[in-house]
């Protein structure tokens, strides 16, 4: 690769500008004094599709998505799942749904109790939630109302959300305004990282207003391939960009924020990780690491179905005269993210906390949204959020443009399989409710409400909620990839942030939690703490 060059040199190398990525980047760069580089495997999140909040399937299989596969999975009848991740800047908060949960206190105290993560406990992580969030209408003491992220009421919502929500009150389930403050159980609307109606990302929250400063580079299409070491010292990261290997080299640290996948992958590719896998794919081993790829899982997400009367489909409203006024104001149907409100409740009783969450669509939306509606419909998917089964990321090829093998083992522990089943049954439950049963014509899916066809509706529409995490997982264990403090264990100069060091998923939407990791990642760089610093 050559000699490097003065532009070569950072204190600091960042690859992956998404959730955390994108935050670590920008809060480094607020000391004038730190040179940080910014990898980018994609480009320009220069697409209107990604401003609509309601167009964010139109970038699915589309040179923005990575397009990912996983491996068949048996309990789902031998399908493989698609997993849409986003190629560009801002990473998956310029794809995903834009709703914002943080999850559940138990998630991280969790974290800091069963698997060693001290300082990730929920009163240690709420500065970082807070610090990130800049709420139109909440505050103290769960809300920040001036941070970068901008996190406001929906200004569109459908009457079949509104309907939805009523039913699942009258069925039992409490009325919430807030998921993400005192208790998490109950149903709403959900709140959304847009500003006056559009897609507020991370690159528009955290990088665009970085990328004056001069002591930030970012560099766009550029795949990272492997970390440089000298010795077991991280020193750089090598990218392919167009169609040449480049090098760049940190006089600080490394730090990896790829997402669940990519950086399991790029760890793999740089020797660490389980030695015989490594070995398979005539990859040096540096560091045995048998975690690394390992404790994936996943959010699991099924559709529930029915026609519609007497109302509108969301899908019919994307012609121009919406896009006209969505332009010139941010207002009307375009506005909508799709999952506009839903619930969390438990699936059983005696669970600490909830396990399912339901995600309400007024529209046909199934198999990620790729069908174009033919009948308007409504959906209410839902959500398995404590999630035992666990899989892995492994390689298929020492070449980094190879996607690796994903199997995130869906339903490989009969809990989860149980839990989503009695989800099902509570939506339909719910669905007997007035007002929500008035705008309903008839089931579409599942069939029925029988306990086999339900089962065999979760086997056959099970998709991914775009949720993956734990593939770098941090604690003190064994298995555990980075410490406490993201750093890579057997190297130094090496950390990880981004959704992978999760030991366990939160329950809820992972984009507030991967932001909040990027906001403790950079304070654990810079050695600060967010409660001394607000």
């Amino acid at each position: 690769m050559g000699e490097s060059t003065a532009q070569d040199r950072f204190d600091y190398i960042v690859v992956g500008s998404g959730s955390a990525g994108g935050v670590v980047a920008a809060r480094l760069t607020e000391d004038p004094s730190v040179r940080v580089l910014l990898l980018e495997a994609g480009g320009a999140d220069d697409d209107d599709n990604i401003k609509i909040p309601a167009a964010f399937s139109a970038l699915f299989k589309t040179r923005f998505d990575w397009n990912y596969q996983t491996t068949l999975q048996k309990q789902l009848e031998d399908r493989s799942a698609f997993w849409p991740r986003m190629k560009a800047l801002g990473g998956c908060t310029s794809m995903n749904a834009m709703i914002y949960i943080r999850g559940n206190r138990a998630d991280y105290d969790e974290w800091r109790d069963g698997h060693g993560a001290s300082g990730w406990g929920y009163d240690d992580v709420l500065p970082y939630f807070i610090r990130a969030e800049g709420n139109t209408r909440l505050g103290d003491p769960f809300h920040g109302q001036d941070g970068p992220l901008r996190v406001e009421d929906r200004v569109y919502t459908h009457e079949l959300t509104h309907a939805w929500v009523e039913s699942a009150v009258a069925s039992g389930i409490k009325h919430t305004d807030d998921f993400n403050g005192a208790e998490q159980e109950g149903a709403g609307l959900y709140q959304v990282t847009c500003r006056q109606g559009r897609r507020w990302s991370v690159a528009d929250a955290y990088l665009r207003p970085a990328l004056d400063r001069p002591n930030l580079t970012v560099r766009t299409g550029a795949l990272a391939s492997r970390v440089l070491f000298e010795g077991t010292r991280a020193t750089g990261v090598a990218y392919l960009s167009q169609g040449r290997e480049h090098a760049a080299y940190a006089e600080g640290e490394v730090v990896l924020s790829g997402g669940a996948i990519n950086s399991a992958q790029l760890l793999l590719l740089s020797g660490i990780g389980p030695a015989g896998h490594l070995r398979e794919h005539g990859v040096e081993v540096l560091v045995d690491s048998p975690g690394v790829g390992q404790n994936l899982h996943d959010h699991p997400a099924v559709p529930v179905l029915w026609h519609t009367k007497d109302t509108t489909d969301l899908a019919e409203f994307f012609g121009l005269p919406n896009l006209v006024r969505w332009k010139a104001r941010g207002t009307g149907p375009l506005a909508s993210n799709i999952g506009e409100g839903g619930a969390f409740f438990r699936s059983r009783e005696g669970l600490a906390a909830p396990d399912l969450q339901v995600h309400v669509a007024p529209s046909g939306f199934y198999d990620n949204g790729l069908h174009e509606p033919t009948s308007r419909a409504v959906t209410a998917a839902a959500t398995l959020v404590s999630v035992k089964s666990r899989g892995a990321i492994r390689l298929r090829s020492a070449d980094p443009t190879w996607h690796p093998e994903i199997d995130p083992a869906y339903y490989d522990d009969q809990g989860d399989l149980d839990a989503m089943v009695a989800g099902v049954h509570r939506i339909l439950e719910i669905a007997e409710q007035p007002p929500f049963a008035q705008l309903l014509a008839r089931h579409w899916m599942p069939a029925d409400d029988s306990d086999a066809a339900v089962e065999a509706h979760v086997r056959q529409q099970t998709q991914t909620l775009y949720h993956p995490v734990g593939t770098c997982a941090m604690g003190t264990g064994e298995a555990a990839v980075v410490d406490p403090e993201l750093r890579v264990r057997g190297v130094e100069g090496l950390r990880v942030a981004d959704a992978s060091v999760m030991p366990m998923v939160p329950r809820g939407n992972t984009n507030a939690p991967t932001i909040m990791v990027g906001e403790k990642a950079a304070d654990l760089i810079r050695g600060t703490d967010a409660r001394s610093t607000r």
